[in-house]
């Protein structure tokens, strides 16, 4: 400690300092050396065998100056004590123990993130221990949420641990320490905003777009699956069971009852929904009955090869009128290819293809107001159905690949995987349309029904944007619906 800190005010703003008390200390040890030096002089120079004592003393101070030389020289190169790293180690001086160095450095610096999620008693003290586990694998705990229960507190982290450390040790330590009914999972950048911040963003996609209320709920509570029940069945029939304004949570499944009518149900069977979740999801969907319908502005304008103007928006249930007047112009062939049957009575299917609920609809109108063709997006559980409709006198001129192509815009904004359409084998425009996309298919075919899934990894490079005015022109697409 005394060494460090006389090196510290040996200099100061780059320059010496001087000290007059050591100048002095030092001249008086010169001078006592001097005296001492002086007296053994006299007192051997004088005795019988001086000069030979003065000979050997000089013999002896010159080979120890010696070995002290040779043995400054030999040893020069190592590194002093408390080297700070910047010379290489000792045989890796060369480039390639550079390298070798940075490989190591870089081993140790990858990390993984992880969603965890545990059960640990309510006790003062049992996070605690839990946390101090983890800090002796090196985990860093990046975010904790608490959930309270009767009978203990569910802990819920975004962790970042080393590389090499598996989850099936980190599950081991997490038990050790107290944990019970762990579940864990990757996690990426996305969940490294906090739970506020998210919770809002959710919540303002929710008070955009009443079709935004499913995928809120699923990006807020993870993976699971989402079906909302009508009250009124489209094949008729009872409706669901009726559920109180404040919901009803289940273990694993919380139904919510719709703003619209009718029945909201979300399930996940591998992990419990805790309270905390449950007054989470039963604030968005109040928050979406409190605001209504509503949809987001936005429109693209289409020029057809003969320079007629197709105008393409979102509608809800209040386009039912036009969308039925469409349905009544449209051949028994064309219903046929679209619902794969005979239609009796539309009203019930556009009820529900409609809604926000299920999905997202695109209708295509003329300069007029005239409605000649509609998309839909639907929730199907975990999966995302597209289908089309468009009036014969309007067909083979790109708008079926218009509609298609927003709609998977959609999907992939959404955070859709995959779109699949169920059509006639012998509806060679779906086919086309859904081919013209570009992406990854997968055909299905049984009993003259046809299943193409469309994979949605490429789809931002090959899809229109859904959103805000664009103004475009449709090529010659003779082949497409």
């Amino acid at each position: 400690m005394t060494s460090d800190l006389s090196q510290v005010t040996r200099s100061r703003n780059g320059r010496p300092v001087h000290h007059w008390r050591r100048d002095l200390v030092e001249l008086a040890a010169l001078f006592t050396a001097v005296a001492v030096a002086d007296g053994v002089a006299n007192l051997i120079g004088h005795g019988p065998d001086g000069p030979a004592l003065l000979v050997i003393s000089a013999v002896a101070l010159a080979a120890t100056a010696g070995f002290h030389t040779w043995w400054a020289r030999r040893h020069g190169h190592a590194p002093p004590v408390g080297d700070t790293g910047a010379r290489p180690a000792a045989g890796q001086g060369g480039p390639a123990g550079r390298h070798a160095a940075d490989s190591s450095a870089a081993a140790e610096e990858r990390t993984t993130l992880w969603r965890m999620r545990t059960t640990v008693r309510d006790e003062p003290g049992s996070l605690a221990t839990l946390c101090t586990a983890l800090a002796a694998h090196r985990v860093d705990i990046l975010s904790l949420q608490t959930h309270p229960l009767a009978d203990g507190t569910v802990d819920e982290f975004l962790l970042r641990t080393p590389d090499a450390l598996s989850a099936a040790e980190l599950t081991r330590t997490v038990a050790r320490a107290g944990g019970r009914s762990t579940w864990i999972e990757r996690a990426d950048t996305h969940d490294l905003v906090d739970a506020p911040t998210r919770i809002l963003g959710l919540a303002t996609r929710t008070a955009l777009d009443a079709a935004e209320l499913p995928l809120a709920l699923r990006q807020l509570l993870g993976r699971c699956t989402i079906r909302s029940q009508p009250a009124v069945p489209l094949n008729g029939g009872r409706g669901p069971e009726p559920v109180p304004v404040e919901g009803v949570l289940e273990e694993t499944r919380m139904r919510l009852r719709a703003p619209e009518g009718g029945v909201l149900t979300v399930e996940r069977p591998y992990l419990p929904f805790t309270p905390t979740e449950f007054a989470r999801a039963r604030a968005l969907v109040e928050l979406d009955g409190r605001l209504g319908p509503r949809l987001p502005r936005g429109e693209q304008v289409l020029t057809l090869p003969e320079g007629n103007d197709i105008t393409v928006r979102r509608i809800d249930a209040g386009g039912l009128e036009a969308a039925r007047a469409m349905h009544e112009r449209c051949s028994p062939d064309t219903l046929a290819m679209r619902y794969h049957g005979p239609v009796g009575n539309a009203d019930r299917y556009l009820n529900h293809l409609l809604s926000p609920r299920f999905g997202r609809t695109l209708a295509a109108r003329t300069a007029s107001g005239r409605v000649v063709g509609l998309g839909h997006l639907l929730w199907d559980g975990d999966e995302t159905e597209v289908a089309l409709l468009v009036e014969d006198d309007w067909q083979r001129r790109g708008i079926g690949a218009e509609l298609l192509s927003s709609l998977v815009s959609m999907a992939v904004e959404a955070g859709c995987e995959s779109v699949y359409a169920v059509t006639r084998a012998a509806n060679t425009g779906m086919v086309a349309a859904m081919r013209g996309l570009g992406l990854p298919l997968d055909y299905q075919v049984e009993e003259g029904t046809l299943v193409i899934t469309a994979r949605l990894g490429a789809a931002p490079a090959a899809a229109r944007p859904p959103y805000g005015i664009a103004r475009g022109t449709l090529g010659d697409r003779s082949h497409r619906n």
